[in-house]
């Protein structure tokens, strides 16, 4: 390993607080659910709770590559706005965004089993949001391509 990736990944360890953070987050409601799952449900009717499910999986399904999408476009963004911020600030404030978009899809599922629904949704949600957390985690390459594109720019 070379000291200028050394100094990369260094550059990362805010990054990575965020996703660590919101993977407790994830395993915390999850472990709400299981030990006061009993006094926080509100057993919604199983026909508006279809609705609100599905609506949730909609949402979920359209948030997975907008959230790319967004992600590439902050990226781009960040190896060509003007301004003296560093490229690690600048990726911060990407990998942030993105995490907290795609994370939604994990609060969906916690919304469900207060709204009435079984663990199953609880689950299923909750994967699809550590998934989204690891699609969305902090890449090298990206915040080496914003310092490159920078450094660049101000020669």
């Amino acid at each position: 390993m070379t000291d200028q990736n050394f100094s990369t990944q260094s550059q990362l360890r805010p990054h990575w607080l965020v996703v660590g953070f919101l993977l407790i987050l994830l395993i915390a409601y999850n472990l709400v659910c299981h030990v006061w799952g009993a006094e926080l449900r509100i057993n919604l009717d199983e026909a508006q709770r279809e609705i609100i499910r599905s609506i949730f999986y909609g949402v979920a399904i359209i948030l997975f590559p907008l959230t790319n999408l967004l992600r590439f476009i902050l990226v781009r963004l960040n190896q060509t706005m003007p301004g003296d911020k560093p490229a690690k600030q600048r990726y911060f404030f990407t990998t942030t965004v993105a995490l907290l978009l795609i994370e939604t899809v994990a609060v969906f599922g916690f919304v469900m089993f207060i709204l009435g629904d079984d663990f199953n949704t609880l689950y299923i949600f909750s994967v699809l949001g550590a998934l989204g957390l690891f699609l969305h985690h902090p890449k090298i390459h990206e915040l080496e391509a914003i310092d490159e594109a920078l450094s660049a720019k101000n020669q």
